[in-house]
């Protein structure tokens, strides 16, 4: 940041920052038709989450007080994913409480939902599920079980005594370094199975597994199993393989569960009133702004005014880190404390040009130039912008630790911290800390750089050399 400053800095800098932002708030698309093509997300596009869009909170619990252990918590967790994706509610939120036996769930309205009924989703989401193993694989036009499918059910549910993903690692074995699923059978169950097995083997025929209508794997019949013990082999060896062993041993495990789940309890949350909610938080977003830009212009000047246009850039640069403006970037669900975050960057996001303004109008004051007050104020100022700045980065990987997934990043970098924490439900103080520490870091990079290029750059010009621009006083000598 030695380099000496051109007046050519300002103009491209602020030109892209407005640019950006026009994109950033409105988003790129065309209309053909009654298609619409969308090339970049705007603020248009961000998910919302269940306090703004409305939805329903619910807890389950086995009913009658049955002690479940984890595996069959897990089983339970299963079910209800698979629940919620049959129902096409993707934007979700599910967390096993192991310690409490509970499962807290959280899901929005449908899109345009204007009669939606709490109980009866609670219902079906919570319903036990069907665990069925048929013959075949064939399907009618909705995917639901027909023909020799639909008429031969070779087990159900309580025939299933296990299942386990594993790994085989046996050196001598075919299948060495892959992942599978080791079912173990009931009694009831060991006849019908291998009478299946036999039959279906000599024609490499295949198995279909089935979570109420919706085929979950269809593996293929290699030989009879007779003794109860089968073998589901997955082709891989990766992470994502591991991945899909573990989930389909716990949707079978959940077919056999010798529990039925209860809503402990529930909240509903109208979707008027987080409309009324979202407008209320963009109008104070906006309102905070006008005044910090105000604020900024009124007492520093022409650096404040720069403040300004840097911190246009770091508002919409934060939206578009929520939005998915950044392909490579999946779009993060705002709620409204995320809402509040972004506001509450708003105001920590002149923090730093506040530092470097004020020394420059003590340095052109006492006497300096106006080149060698910026230096000094961005030089002398910057200390104490990463002091404050990194506390508050702190904090917010704290809060996305503590109230986010299990398996977030923070949690997962940090697990002996926050494994005290369990599950949680407060997915809204998560998306708090995600947008305070996405505009924090952000402010280095428009609060500190942006602004520094931009009036090293217009400080340049010569209509733009008055010490009265800066603070200083009018036909004040400088050195």
């Amino acid at each position: 940041m030695k380099t000496k400053g051109k007046p050519w800095q300002f103009f491209v800098v602020a030109v892209l920052i407005v640019v950006f932002a026009f994109t950033a708030f409105l988003g790129i698309s065309t209309q053909y038709g009654d298609t619409t093509k969308i090339w970049v997300k705007g603020a248009q596009d961000i998910r919302f989450g269940i306090d703004i869009r409305g939805g329903v909170d619910v807890t389950f619990m086995p009913a009658d007080g049955y002690d479940a252990t984890d595996e069959q918590m897990a089983a339970a967790e299963s079910v209800i994913q698979q629940r919620l994706v049959n129902l096409n509610i993707t934007d979700n939120e599910v967390y096993t409480d192991y310690n409490k036996d509970r499962i807290i769930v959280r899901f929005p309205w449908k899109e345009g939902e204007t009669d939606f009924n709490p109980e009866s989703a609670i219902q079906e989401i919570g319903a036990t599920a069907v665990l069925t193993f048929r013959e075949g694989k064939e399907v009618d036009s909705e995917g639901k079980p027909t023909g020799v499918t639909a008429e031969n059910i070779i087990l159900e549910g309580k025939d299933i005594k296990s299942a386990t993903a594993a790994v085989d690692n046996n050196a001598n074995s075919a299948t060495y370094g892959q992942y599978y699923v080791s079912l173990e059978l009931n009694d009831s169950g060991k006849e019908s199975f291998a009478e299946a097995t036999t039959r279906l083997s000599e024609s490499k025929g295949t198995i279909s597994i089935w979570m109420d209508d919706t085929m979950i794997s269809y593996p293929t019949v290699n030989s009879a199993i007779t003794d109860g013990n089968a073998m589901i082999t997955l082709n891989g060896s990766d992470d994502k393989t591991r991945d899909e062993a573990i989930s389909l041993a716990n949707k079978i495990n959940s077919g056999a569960l010798p529990f039925a789940l209860t809503a402990e309890n529930y909240s509903t949350i109208s979707p008027s009133l987080g409309a009324n909610s979202l407008q209320a938080m963009v109008i104070a977003g906006v309102v905070a702004f006008v005044l910090v830009a105000l604020f900024m212009i009124a007492n520093y000047r022409l650096p404040g005014a720069v403040a300004v246009i840097a911190l246009l850039g770091q508002t919409a640069m934060t939206l578009a880190f929520v939005s998915g403006y950044f392909s490579v970037l999946n779009s993060f669900t705002l709620t409204l404390p995320g809402i509040a975050g972004i506001i509450l960057a708003i105001g920590m996001g002149v923090d730093a040009n506040v530092i470097a303004a004020e020394r420059i109008k003590e340095e052109i004051r006492s006497g300096k130039s106006i080149d060698g007050a910026i230096r000094a104020g961005f030089d002398r100022g910057l200390a104490p912008v990463i002091d404050g700045n990194v506390t508050v980065i702190i904090v917010a990987v704290m809060l996305m630790g503590a109230f986010g997934p299990t398996d977030g990043f923070f949690a997962r970098m940090l697990k002996p911290i926050f494994f005290a924490f369990g599950p949680s439900t407060a997915g809204t103080i998560y998306s708090f800390g995600y947008t305070l520490l996405v505009g924090v870091l952000l402010n280095f990079v428009f609060g500190v750089i942006c602004t520094r290029v931009m009036l090293k750059g217009i400080s340049k010009l010569k209509c733009m050399r008055n010490p009265v621009l800066y603070g200083g006083v009018k036909n004040e000598k400088t050195v």
